[in-house]
């Protein structure tokens, strides 16, 4: 008769360890975020910020967060839902609104630190690698770039926003290999083709191309650019407006929508034990008078 060895013995269950709630729902990659989270024990209790870049489906997220034992602490976010306000009110997830979001997030924590008129950044953007230089007064607002699970192939939207953050004046450690239109062969940036993105020009691209060869899908695939009466032509002009309205006032503008009065509840109430029981005597009462209704009918 064949021995089948038990593997998991009592031993192993008594010494096995489940992973982090963060790695098991695959949120969270803590091999890169512990050598992110690190600080030196000479800087004692002194903040190490990270840039952290998110996308979802409809919105982009950047915010400046710093971690503490307690939790992480989050000094300053930006979302692409409020370019609308700076007047851009379509494709709020691409590489050009993601410049966008990175810019209103520099503008912002340096304007909450007072250092907004210290570090302007670059006002115009060029495409060509940028990094802040010190001032004679204070240092320059550093963070590192948090990615999160996101593959980090060159024009990632993610360096869309690590530029607009650059240009935005905080001091991010980075190289340009990764910015839309590195040359892998030439082993440098083309300024032209990484402005283009900035400016939306891959976008009007595709629109001028669909447009010429399929008139029917581009009136189906850019109507919300129609509707607002965008066209291939505006599109450098709409984001030099938008990058000059962040500018001008990246404050936080509270929402004037009003809290719901009555939450929605999706999960069924939970019933106090009185409330149960007499469910049951309510079931068992139905199921013993229709027993007694099929045992008159049989007579």
């Amino acid at each position: 008769m064949a021995f089948v060895k038990t593997q998991k013995t009592k031993a192993y269950s008594k010494r096995y360890q489940v992973k982090f709630k963060r790695r098991r729902q695959g949120k969270t990659d803590y091999r890169a975020r512990i050598r992110l989270i690190n600080q030196d024990k000479n800087k004692y209790n002194t903040p190490k910020y990270r840039f952290v870049v998110r996308f979802t489906n409809k919105d982009i997220t950047c915010q400046i967060i710093s971690a503490t034992i307690a939790g992480d602490l989050v000094l300053a976010a930006a979302y692409s839902h409020e370019l609308p306000r700076y007047g851009l009110e379509v494709g709020l997830t691409n590489y050009a609104a993601a410049y966008c979001t990175g810019l209103l997030l520099a503008r912002r924590v340096l304007k909450k630190l007072e250092m907004e008129g210290e570090y302007e950044g670059n006002v115009e953007a060029t495409g060509e690698d940028f990094s802040v230089e010190p001032s004679e007064n204070r240092r320059p607002f550093r963070a590192l770039l948090d990615v999160g699970l996101v593959r980090t192939t060159t024009g990632n939207r993610v360096f869309g926003a690590l530029k607009g953050a650059l240009d935005g004046g905080i001091d991010i450690p980075h190289s340009d290999k990764r910015f839309a239109g590195f040359k892998k062969d030439g082993k440098q940036l083309d300024a032209e083709v990484h402005r283009s993105y900035i400016f939306g020009g891959h976008v009007a691209n595709y629109m001028r191309q669909m447009e010429e060869d399929e008139p029917e899908k581009y009136q189906a695939h850019f109507s919300e650019y129609l509707k607002k009466g965008i066209t291939a032509d505006d599109m450098e002009a709409l984001y030099k407006k938008v990058h000059a309205a962040i500018r001008a006032d990246p404050s936080v503008v509270k929402s004037t929508k009003e809290a719901p009065k009555e939450h929605k509840r999706y999960n069924l109430k939970k019933l106090t034990y009185d409330q149960r029981r007499a469910s049951l005597l309510e079931r068992l009462n139905a199921l013993n008078s229709g027993g007694a209704a099929a045992d008159d009918d049989d007579e």
